[in-house]
């Protein structure tokens, strides 16, 4: 009884770790410079995750537009850019959509992955996940 107790107790505190959403807010890191970019709020809408730029900060870059964003990005302000659209849940991961750099304008398949409460691993890539670039950002409490 008592094992089977034990058992019960420890997957409870294992299906808590590993079901710790991505939603909320996340501090960017760039993985070339490792600086802090900007804050990301990541949010389910319709059963996806999206994520929006809702801090730019370096106050030199506040006001910066998607220069070379293309389609309904173009030339829109950086501040508030939806830039993860349609991420779904996938075991761990989180993967089936995309990530937009603001900086290059470029679009790319997204995943992303919380290996650990506040700290998510993300992906963006071009094909396959061999050729990309991973960025680990931060939960902002």
């Amino acid at each position: 009884m008592k094992k089977s107790l034990l058992t019960l107790v420890l997957l409870c505190v294992t299906s808590v770790f590993y079901s710790q959403s991505i939603t909320g807010k996340w501090k960017t890191i760039d993985d070339e410079t490792g600086e802090a970019k900007s804050i990301v709020e990541i949010y389910e809408r319709s059963g996806k995750i999206y994520g929006k730029v809702t801090e730019i900060l370096d106050a030199k870059r506040a006001k910066a537009l998607c220069q070379d964003c293309s389609g309904e990005d173009a030339n829109k302000p950086i501040l508030g850019l939806t830039i993860i659209k349609g991420l779904k849940k996938d075991g761990k991961e989180y993967n089936g959509g995309s990530i937009l750099d603001p900086k290059s304008g470029k679009v790319y398949r997204c995943l992303m992955e919380l290996t650990d409460k506040d700290k998510l691993k993300v992906r963006g890539y071009v094909g396959f996940s061999l050729f990309g670039r991973t960025q680990v950002w931060y939960r902002v409490n």
